[in-house]
């Protein structure tokens, strides 16, 4: 029997014969099987646990400081926030949803109305307008394509993420979303996006936020009836929050949402770089920014080394030829930090909602900032487990994201309640008091009339002027800026300039001229002054008295220990000094 099987075949020659009696539709079904189980873990998708949770989706988590207003007087208001958010069945992976996103989106169908707008600079950026007016049949607050200064509708300003402007159809969702609730809508694009052509040596970055505070004071000042509201997407959602922490008290800006924001641009980064599909974005985001800086080859080679652009195959290595070279970074890791949104969250004074998904692809919930929302009033982080970056598609027909309703759900309840922050810094224009400028200005001059200017270089330059008030003078944050111009489009009818695509070159001066001639009109400018000179004189005088009464209070036990010392023995000597020995 042994000799049987030892002249018998092997056992892998048994293992083979008994695997080749299996059907090959077996080995089949076996091998979708296994590509199923790793498309499942590699899409991340998370179709089975929404139908072992009954299709209700998961709870949206909040955080936010026990003692928060914002929370109990305006997100507690919000259906969105306090409910589940259920991703679409056939687009339940955060790639899945992001990918969608990006080709399709299913947005909705509307013309901008386009306003060019000059910065200081000399660049250009891009100002696309949807009109609560736009949305309805009756047209009583617009007439002829510009708003009415007077109106006290809310403008809701809208910065987009990288490579992105307001075609995006997330941008476009958001925006029709907000105009047909009846707030007038402006997507404020990046420079060189939009289909405008960089008009400086500036570009803009992750921590760029020059512009939009710009765009915002302009806004401020020419719809002061208006209440303003910002939302951040992405990148922009970085440059919102960054500049909301910049300004503080000091930003018009009544309420705020930033929708998936990276906080932390060092872990972000690095965490794109980890795995194989997270590579797979970084290349594709460097394609695309490498499309833009092809747009604005003749500046960019300019300024850096246009071969180490054209060969960059990641956001790092783009930042490091391109954003380091032209913003004057030192290294990536130096501007990753620098311009790090979370950083600046501790000077958030605006109400803040921000939303982000655990499963984002691109800005992982490594970065999130849970400690520092928690320890802010005015903010309040969403958070769900499911909807990709700037997705979160729900319904069967994925016709709708949530955010967007979250978005407009919660400006909604914070326009209606008493938490709208207002500036408690002085405002901007013309109106404001010179008191402010001269508290804060380097140098005064005391001119012989008893007025008081800023010295300038034009006052050095023309010494022998007749006019002792500047011809052209705004304030910008409380300090005097002479000859400064605004250049800025009024917004078009779109009907009216289609042929031009809606867009006409900036032009006029923002500014005030006063006659000399006129004495009346010098008082009237004078006599703020005087007063200012008149409490500074007053406040001198108390000064004095109170630094007297302080250096009394203060001198007296040293100058009585001193005179006890020197004088002890003639103290010693003295009735009173009898009197203690007895």
């Amino acid at each position: 029997m042994g000799s049987a099987v030892a002249g018998g075949d092997s056992a892998a020659e048994l293992l083979l014969r008994a695997a080749a009696l299996v059907p090959p539709a077996y080995y089949a079904l076996a091998a979708l099987l296994l590509a199923c189980a790793f498309l499942y873990r590699f899409l991340e998708l998370h179709l089975i646990g929404d139908l072992l949770r009954g299709l209700r989706g998961g709870r949206v988590a909040l955080t936010f400081h026990p003692a928060s207003l914002v929370y109990h007087r305006v997100a507690s208001k919000c259906r969105s926030l306090h409910g589940r958010y259920l991703a679409t069945p056939w687009l339940a992976s955060p790639h899945l949803q992001t990918l969608f996103l990006s080709i399709s989106g299913r947005p909705p169908s509307f013309t901008y109305r386009r306003q060019l707008y000059t910065v200081r600079d000399g660049g250009t950026i891009a100002l696309d307008w949807l009109l609560a007016s736009d949305c309805e049949e009756a047209d009583n607050d617009f007439c002829d394509g510009v708003i009415s200064r007077d109106d006290s509708t809310p403008i809701v300003v809208v910065i987009p993420g990288l490579t992105s402007d307001s075609t995006a159809a997330y941008v476009k969702h958001l925006v029709f979303s907000m105009a047909s609730k009846g707030w007038n809508v402006v997507v404020s694009n990046h420079r060189g996006l939009g289909g405008i052509s960089i008009t400086s040596d500036c570009f803009y970055n992750a921590g760029w936020t020059e512009d939009f505070r710009e765009i915002i004071n302009y806004l401020h000042q020419k719809y002061q009836q208006s209440p303003l509201f910002a939302v951040g997407t992405s990148i922009g959602a970085n440059i919102l929050v960054k500049y909301l922490g910049e300004e503080g008290e000091g930003t018009p800006v009544a309420g705020a949402v930033s929708i998936c924001s990276p906080w932390d641009l060092l872990v972000t980064n690095r965490f794109i770089q980890r795995k194989l599909v997270q590579r797979c974005y970084d290349k594709a985001l460097a394609i695309g920014l490498k499309g833009y800086a092809q747009l604005h080859q003749p500046v960019l080679a300019r300024l850096a080394n246009w071969e180490d652009i054209r060969k960059s195959r990641s956001i790092r290595e783009f930042d490091r030829h391109a954003t380091c070279v032209v913003a004057k970074y030192e290294t990536v890791d130096t501007f990753y930090r620098r311009c790090s949104s979370a950083n600046f969250i501790g000077g958030v004074s605006v109400p803040l909602l921000c939303v982000s998904a655990l499963d984002d692809p691109l800005c992982t919930r490594e970065a999130i900032p849970w400690d520092e929302c928690r320890a802010n009033k005015n903010i309040v982080l969403a958070t769900t487990d499911n909807g990709g970056h700037l997705a979160f598609f729900q319904g069967l027909t994925a016709g709708k994201l949530w955010w967007v309703g979250a978005t407009a759900e919660f400006l909604l309840a914070l326009h209606d309640s008493p938490c709208m922050h207002r500036r408690k810094a002085q405002e901007h224009g013309l109106q404001t008091s010179l008191e402010s400028s001269i508290d804060k200005s380097p140098y005064v001059n005391f001119m012989e009339d008893g007025m008081v200017t800023a010295v300038t270089n034009a006052d050095s330059n023309n010494s022998d002027s007749d006019n002792p008030i500047s011809n052209e003078m705004e304030l910008r944050n409380g300090m005097i800026d002479l000859q400064q111009n605004a250049n800025a489009t009024e917004i078009q009818n779109g009907c009216d300039h289609s042929s031009q695509g809606n867009v006409t070159p900036a032009q006029g001066h923002v500014g005030s001229q006063q006659n000399p001639e006129h004495t009346d009109k010098i008082q009237d400018a004078i006599a703020p002054v005087k007063k200012s000179i008149n409490q500074l004189a007053r406040s001198q005088g108390r000064s004095v008295w109170l630094l007297a009464y302080i250096a009394f209070v203060t001198s007296w036990p040293l100058l009585g220990t001193l005179g006890f010392i020197l004088f002890r023995k003639k103290f010693r000597n003295s009735l009173p000094a009898k009197w203690l020995r007895n």
